[in-house]
């Protein structure tokens, strides 16, 4: 039998895992999710982490010396694997994992095609719902353009009826103004709407040539009727449209329909984009930056920038698939996310390594893209970088510190009428946030609403813990509140016999700040960076403990309605929300989804979705 190394987890529990297809979550001693990973066979891939630490990287070496504990989840196939991991990962942003942040949440414009009188609107959600997405823009005032084409040619409605069936008895005002034929009403018919709606897909997609052509003539059939004001219009449209054929980078590829991966590395810094081509055009742009990364290999980077771009965000990456992805190289899980990709679609999609020729090209313009982004990152990392420097250097000056306050941790408590009572503790180094570090916690006193005892059990523990692991103390301790929230803190200190650390408190509203040993406050211009960098590290540990405390007081909701459930005991919950991450994913599984779960039967399926009304 084989021997592990002396870590936490359980070596019985090792050598019981599955043999087959699913995905493992190791967690620290809080329960905190310190990595997501998929196998094709679960015990081998888990148990290879703790058979040799020294043939670890330094980085895994790290991540197993902290693990207390392994959940499996088991499915079906290795597809389901991969697609659940892209879920798990974006639902607890283990530090372990390879991060993707969002540049922005671009919008999108949507035109609701399956309605029988289509609406045209401005959104930042896509779903999965047959409406036809354009965009991402990530240029507002391109999208603005594209919008004003619109509404200068056609009058689309902007009311929410449900037409025909839902309707009001009279036109509403924009009706009057001449911005809508209230087919509302039945003054416009379906098919003349609809005839509208095909323009508006044309323009929208940037086929603008034979549309301005119809527009020209209709623009010199007014001219020369003398009606001088549909001229006016209808050179402004010609304008707007030519605006839009010289913003949007127009580039006729062969197959028309291809995203195109761009990746650029420098150092720890990493970005990714996918360009977006349907038709011939180059529609939209997504971009990616990597949160700090170690010693992965430019294969793993991509393998998580083209997985998490399809199957981490929901409906919105399977909307309008292309029939072929241009990536920059070979990756891990290529072919499997090839065959996932194939099955959404409904057609078969390419993930190929371009060699020559125009689709070469079409990738070599991706990662000039991927690389003008990190070329941003690193621009504005470097300003913050001068203005957090000016920021500590005053701060020291206001508060009189003996030593610049490099390292800052605020505690702030959160609870909603004493229950669920919690705390967190947010880390600033060289003034911006440190996120790896970021703690929260269960406050385990029964103190009810006394925020104050609260506050010095959170310092408690957190100061312990660092003492005992012999970690570096922070320069500045800020306390989110006033006076009795700040000698709460020092009662902690006095306890743990800590050495000279200036602690102050933040309070809202007048926004003064207390230190321990002063009678009044202290009151800084609302222009002065030292108060700026306090605010951002105060408000930022407001959210992480409000968002701990909704995740609980969440949890506990679903767990009741769940518990209503005949057979469903404390495990079963806990198995349904890991497998299935909530109430609504519970609900939309088949039966046969929630059978293949380890410990539930079919007849138990029927059940649960009886009870949730599915």
């Amino acid at each position: 039998m084989k021997k592990f190394p002396l870590v936490s987890v359980d070596s019985e529990a090792l050598r019981t895992l599955s043999m087959k297809p699913g995905v493992y979550l190791f967690r620290d001693l809080q329960g905190v999710v310190l990595y997501v990973g998929k196998a094709k066979k679960l015990r081998s891939r888990v148990r290879s982490y703790f058979r040799s630490l020294k043939d670890l990287s330094p980085k895994n070496q790290k991540m197993v010396e902290l693990i207390e504990s392994v959940d499996s989840i088991v499915v079906g196939t290795e597809a389901e694997a991969l697609i659940l991991e892209a879920n798990l990962i974006k639902e607890y942003q283990p530090r372990f994992n390879i991060l993707l942040r969002d540049d922005k949440k671009y919008p999108y414009i949507k035109v609701t095609v399956r309605e029988p009188f289509p609406r045209v609107y401005v959104t930042r959600r896509v779903v999965n719902d047959g409406s036809r997405y354009f965009g991402p823009y990530t240029s507002v005032n391109q999208m603005r353009q594209a919008l004003e084409v619109v509404n200068r040619l056609h009058t689309v409605r902007s009311c929410r009826y449900n037409l025909p069936k839902d309707s009001p008895d009279r036109p509403c005002l924009d009706y009057h103004i001449q911005r809508c034929k209230a087919p509302c009403v039945g003054l416009q018919s379906e098919s003349e709407y609809r005839g509208m709606i095909d323009d508006i897909l044309q323009i929208l997609e940037g086929d603008t040539e034979e549309l301005r052509s119809q527009i020209d003539a209709r623009m010199m059939d007014a001219s020369e009727g003398l009606n001088f004001e549909l001229a006016a219009k209808m050179r402004d449209v010609i304008a707007g449209l030519d605006v839009i054929a010289r913003e949007q980078r127009v580039h006729r590829t062969q197959g028309g329909n291809i995203d195109i991966v761009g990746l650029a590395r420098d150092g720890k810094l990493a970005a990714g984009v996918v360009l977006k081509v349907r038709r011939g055009l180059l529609l939209g742009r997504v971009a990616q930056r990597f949160g700090e990364i170690q010693n992965e290999t430019d294969q793993d980077l991509l393998s998580s920038l083209v997985s998490r771009h399809y199957l981490g965000g929901g409906d919105e990456g399977m909307v309008d698939l292309p029939r072929m992805v241009l990536s920059p190289n070979f990756f891990s899980d290529q072919d499997l996310l090839e065959e996932i990709l194939t099955e959404a679609a409904g057609y078969r999609v390419r993930i190929t390594v371009p060699q020559r020729g125009e689709k070469l090209r079409l990738s070599e313009l991706a990662e000039v893209n991927a690389r003008q982004v990190l070329e941003d990152r690193i621009i504005a990392l470097t300003y913050a970088d001068n203005r957090a420097e000016d920021a500590l250097f005053s701060l020291q000056d206001e508060l009189g510190l003996k030593v610049v306050p490099r390292l800052m941790v605020c505690f702030d408590v959160s609870h909603m009428q004493g229950k669920e009572t919690v705390a967190s503790a947010v880390v600033f180094q060289n003034g911006e946030p440190s996120r790896a570090d970021y703690r929260h916690m269960r406050i385990k006193g029964d103190w009810g609403n006394d925020d104050f005892q609260s506050m010095q059990e959170a310092v408690h523990r957190y100061f312990r813990r660092r003492l005992d692991e012999r970690t570096p103390l922070p320069d500045l301790v800020v306390i989110d509140g006033g006076k009795p929230q700040l000698s709460a803190a020092h009662n902690a200190f006095n306890h743990l016999d800590l050495p000279d650390i200036t602690v102050v408190a933040l309070a809202k509203k007048e926004e003064e700040v207390f230190v321990q040993g002063k009678k009044t406050p202290l009151r800084l211009d609302r222009r002065n960076r030292a108060l700026h960098i306090l605010q951002r590290i105060r408000d930022e540990a407001h959210r992480f403990a409000v968002r701990y405390n909704r995740k609980l007081r969440t949890k506990r909701t679903l767990r009741s309605q769940l518990g209503d459930i005949p057979g469903i005991g404390p495990h079963r919950q806990t198995v349904l929300l890991r497998r299935f991450g909530s109430l609504k994913g519970v609900k939309s599984a088949t039966k046969e989804e929630i059978a293949r779960v380890p410990g539930f039967s079919k007849a138990l399926a029927s059940r649960i979705l009886t009870y949730l009304g599915n």
